[in-house]
């Protein structure tokens, strides 16, 4: 394996100033990313702050009992543990297998800056992963692409979950999961590694209860040995350590709106799109329904002077709502604005690793930060990574084509030149003169039908276009037989698509680390793992 450097656009133009670290984007934040004297201005900030660290290290520590484990976890549990140490910290949904490779490149990002960082400042670093367990959007984790005959197939967990259960929640038929699972795997097309790659799986899902336990159990037997700790925000007892925070939440929860939309719209006028929807009534908080099953987002109304539910199907007055906080905090959840508070009163965060469009709601929530006397932590890119299989750069080379290119757009433009240039120009001209003449003789024949018998102008229209219909299908076919002669050379563009950007977007954001793990076997995540990467904002190209 070797890494390439590429200098690309992010996905969405936020982004992509913040990468630059434009002046009309600095003002957004409280620290500048990846700067060492900003580092040390954020281990003095957290240095005057107090943090429950036993009490979040004890919690991490029993919840991961039942995950695979090493010696590496087990220090940075005592790691936490210490008055000078700090974590760097990302987050993402429980996806089925992981979903997509995203996820596994947020967590190397973790793990990697947290080793540069202890590395630099000489204080133990310490990195975790945050799984949105108390998400309930379950048709976004159940769910993994793969390529099927050259295109792009969605292969979709069987079992229905009607309710906005949590993902926490939501348990698996392992009998069901199982025979998913091997099929899938085994679509993949049959490797040396392909049995183990079963057996792996097969064990992770026989340790497994839930979606969370199964992507947890996944994720720690790759990422073990690097010191890896999980934190599920659905779990209850993890919420019993929140209740004062939900407190603070639900009795300030009016700042908290008014501080959002008020930075939005200094966002906002400086030309850049919202990315959290919120209004005037939003709490930001969700309660979870134990009759139900759901969960549900409140609002507050100001009417009846309670936080409501959509609908009015449940009702809370504000003095219930904080002994909810203080003795039942398993029905209380965060929303997208509230989530980077909790995490920030629970963690020493020497910075957060984010996704584009974390990127752009990080930004929204700086004045919520002030408002509580606590600033952002530095707020660093993620790393962005496309896998390059061996095939498909030399078909890239053979094509001469601009690799930059290819990942921002596909090869598609190239491939429409290329059939261009093997198009047969005296048969396009045939045909185009056929139809010209066709059109215009029917126009005559139309005239001539008019005055002798005007009934017959529909059949007169219904011929014409049965012709051109027979024309069409005679031309198509002829182009056919001249892009059958250079099929070998236009599958070769179909096959960079379909590995760096199918169906049009990013590959990390469609393929699946599993498709990789049954072509390179076990050691593929250690072999990435020894790789040196720099946190620069620039692409990774990873050639296999």
């Amino acid at each position: 394996m070797e890494i390439l450097n590429l200098s690309l656009s992010a996905t969405n133009r936020f982004a992509s100033n913040y990468l630059e670290q434009s002046p009309d984007i600095l003002p957004f934040f409280h620290y500048r990313f990846n700067d060492f004297a900003e580092d040390q201005k954020r281990l003095d900030e957290l240095s005057n702050r107090d943090f429950p660290r036993e009490k979040v290290a004890g919690h991490i520590e029993k919840f991961m009992e039942r995950f695979p484990s090493s010696e590496a976890v087990k220090n940075s549990l005592e790691k936490l543990k210490q008055l000078n140490s700090v974590v760097v910290i990302g987050g993402q949904q429980a996806g089925i297998l992981t979903g997509p490779l995203y996820s596994i490149h947020k967590i190397i990002s973790i793990i990697k800056l947290a080793e540069e960082k202890e590395r630099l400042l000489g204080v133990p670093v310490i990195p975790v992963f945050w799984i949105a367990g108390e998400d309930h959007d379950f048709h976004e984790v159940n769910h993994v692409f793969i390529p099927v005959e050259q295109r792009v197939d969605k292969w979709s967990y069987p079992e229905k979950v009607k309710q906005k259960k949590m993902v926490s929640d939501i348990t698996l038929d392992k009998d069901v999961c199982r025979e998913w699972v091997i099929n899938l795997i085994e679509n993949f097309g049959e490797t040396n590694h392909t049995n183990q790659l079963i057996n792996f799986a097969e064990e992770t899902l026989s340790n497994s209860s839930t979606f969370v336990d199964f992507f947890a159990n996944i994720v720690m037997e790759l990422f073990k040995d690097y010191g890896l700790l999980i934190v599920d925000s659905g779990d209850r007892n993890f919420r019993l350590l929140q209740t004062e925070q939900f407190s603070q939440q639900i009795e300030q929860y009016r700042e908290i709106t008014n501080y959002l939309l008020e930075q939005q719209s200094i966002i906002g006028k400086k030309g850049y799109p919202i990315t959290i929807d919120s209004n005037e009534k939003a709490a930001n908080l969700f309660y979870y329904n134990p009759k139900s099953n759901e969960r549900i987002l409140l609002e507050f109304d100001s009417e009846s002077n309670s936080f409501v539910g959509k609908s009015g199907v449940v009702s809370f007055a504000k003095e219930e709502l904080i002994e909810m906080a203080y003795h039942d905090p398993a029905k209380l959840s965060n929303n997208v604005v509230t989530r980077p508070l909790m995490q920030e009163w629970l963690f020493p965060t020497l910075a957060f690793i984010a996704g584009p469009g974390e990127i752009s709601y990080w930004a929204e929530l700086k004045l919520v930060f002030e408002h509580f006397k606590i600033k952002m932590p530095p707020i660093v890119p993620r790393l962005n990574i496309t896998l390059v299989e061996r095939a498909v750069e030399s078909d890239i080379h053979e094509l001469n084509l601009d690799l930059s290119q290819v990942l921002s757009r596909g090869s598609v433009e190239d491939r429409d030149q290329y059939l261009e240039s093997i198009k047969d120009k005296e048969i396009s001209e045939l045909f185009t003169n056929l139809r010209s003449q066709l059109l215009k003789q029917y126009e005559l024949i139309e005239m001539k039908t008019n005055q002798l018998d005007s009934s017959l102008l529909p059949l007169v229209k219904k011929n014409e276009t049965y012709l051109l219909k027979q024309i069409g299908f005679m031309e198509t076919k002829l182009e056919e037989s001249v892009k059958s002669k250079f099929n070998v050379i236009l599958s070769k563009f179909n096959r960079i698509d379909l590995s760096l950007r199918p169906d049009g977007f990013p590959q990390e954001r469609v393929w699946n680390i599993f498709y990789y793990l049954n072509q390179y076997g076990p050691s593929f995540i250690k072999e990435l793992m020894e790789l040196e990467f720099v946190f620069d904002g620039k692409h990774k190209v990873i050639k296999l």
